[in-house]
């Protein structure tokens, strides 16, 4: 008689946290952002550092709040499609999944300077700006050839039968992972132009993290002799909290045509809450244990459909994150009523990423250190104004935060937009965005399996409506 084993395997922290995400690659995660704002930004790439004018580019370089000279609002609507295609051991799958919200909301106010004062005007600002969607999904199948729940030294089970079996054949692996939530931003800016060639910002933002990730691994085992074993993990992850940074920013204006931008971000500091669990195929969970809990959790086999857990260790952790900040020098160069071309470069060195409390985060803070690395971005963006329509374009180039990383994970993404001047006080804008790069997933935990190959790509639709008073 065949026999049929279902079980639910509870390993230890670090065998879990291979499917999902790490600490170090939520750091990354927590500190990265897309091309959302208004769609004039998102048409120029984020090419903002040394204009301003704009709600979203106070983000860059808050001095450009200046740029304004009257009161006015603007509001965004977002569309986002991402497909993504997996490969693991010559099997492809391809999945698709896409996001729709009002993505951006912000005012300024101008007020004029009177007397004879060098600083011509005050300039006060407030948006709400999604920094990052994480709503994603995407599936993995193949046979890699390695029977995971055997070959994994980490796995602790007993068998309840004295007829052991040695499920050394597989016959398929299936991995997939769904992650939700959002990462925002409301800043609070001000700005001020001193005589004609120079202006100063400065900022404080408040930000937040919903994020949410469910992974789901399924092995198809055999042992030759017609006993079939089907072990599954089920995962899900919860991370929310909310953190806060300041920036600071100046504009020279070099002559009529040359401005040249400086400004600094701070690292953002999160506060943080997680919350861990597995799941069997009743809905009866077990938590896993704490972070800096070693140990490994004892799961029995049985040989019909249950299965049994002998521990329970609660897990509700809260900890800190620190970011890197981010250091941009930019340029721009304005052809009178024409036209514009602008460049911003960003640096920021992902070594200075820390997890707190660091006593519990020893190992981590220094794979922080060992396995991130600096990177530096480039964005160009330029506009053009024929009568009552702005045509513009832009690209941008980000480099991995990640040591030896092959260049195909490097972020690339180029963007274009029409704005449409409907009268003296109301504009509307369009753009069109699309992202590249490729990543992996580790997720079986045997050094001779090799991770899953994921290819992104990612359009992004982006209208705004801006009145000015």
């Amino acid at each position: 008689m065949k026999k049929y084993l279902l079980f639910i395997l509870i390993i230890s922290t670090l065998v879990l946290k291979a499917q999902s995400l790490s600490y170090v690659d939520q750091a990354v995660l927590f500190s990265s952002d897309d091309n959302y704002g208004t769609a004039r930004f998102a048409a120029m790439s984020g090419a903002f550092g040394a204009l301003g004018g704009d709600m979203t580019a106070v983000d860059i370089n808050p001095a450009g709040l200046a740029v304004f000279n009257s009161t006015g609002f603007s509001t965004t609507l977002s569309y986002r499609e991402t497909n993504t295609k997996s490969t693991f051991y010559g099997s492809t799958i391809n999945n698709s999944d896409d996001y729709f919200r009002f993505s951006q909301i912000g005012g300024v106010v101008a007020i004029p300077s009177y007397g004879n004062s060098d600083f011509k005007k005050f300039t006060f600002g407030f948006n709400y700006n999604l920094i990052k969607d994480y709503n994603n999904n995407y599936a993995v199948q193949g046979n890699s050839g390695f029977a995971y729940f055997n070959e994994d030294p980490n796995l602790n089970f007993d068998d309840d039968d004295s007829n052991n079996i040695y499920y050394n054949n597989v016959d398929e692996q299936f991995f997939s992972n769904y992650t939700s939530g959002i990462n925002d931003r409301f800043t609070l800016s001000f700005a001020t132009q001193y005589k004609d060639f120079l202006s100063l910002g400065a900022s404080i933002s408040f930000q937040n993290i919903d994020f949410f990730q469910n992974t789901y691994y399924e092995e198809l085992n055999n042992d030759g002799n017609g006993n079939l074993l089907d072990a599954f993990n089920n995962q899900f992850l919860t991370t929310y909290g909310n953190g806060f940074n300041f920036g600071f920013g100046a504009i020279l204006k070099a002559n009529q045509n040359l401005r040249i931008g400086l400004s600094y971000q701070s690292p953002i500091w999160y506060d943080l809450t997680e919350r861990f669990i597995i799941t069997d195929p009743d809905s009866i969970y077990i938590d896993t244990p704490y972070p800096w809990v070693d140990g490994e959790l004892d799961v029995i086999v049985s040989n019909n459909e249950n299965g049994y857990f002998n521990e329970t260790i609660p897990n509700f952790f809260d900890y800190s994150i620190n970011t890197p900040s981010k250091l941009t020098g930019s340029l721009a160069y304005i052809f009178g009523q024409n036209g514009l071309i602008s460049f911003d470069y960003t640096y920021r060195d992902y070594t200075s990423t820390k997890l707190k409390p660091s006593s519990f985060f020893i190992d981590e803070n220094e794979d922080l250190n060992t396995i991130l690395n600096s990177t530096s971005s480039f964005k160009i963006g330029t506009e053009w104004r024929v009568k009552n329509f702005s045509f513009r374009g832009g690209y941008r180039y980000t480099e991995s935060p990640y040591k030896n990383a092959d260049s195909s994970t490097n972020i690339t993404g180029y963007s274009l937009g029409l704005g449409i001047k409907l009268s003296r006080t109301i504009n509307f804008d369009f753009a069109f965005d699309n992202t590249t790069y490729t990543g992996s997933s580790k997720f079986i935990n045997i050094e001779a399996v090799k991770p899953a190959n994921l290819d992104f790509d990612t359009k992004r639709f982006t209208s705004t409506l801006v009145v000015l008073f």
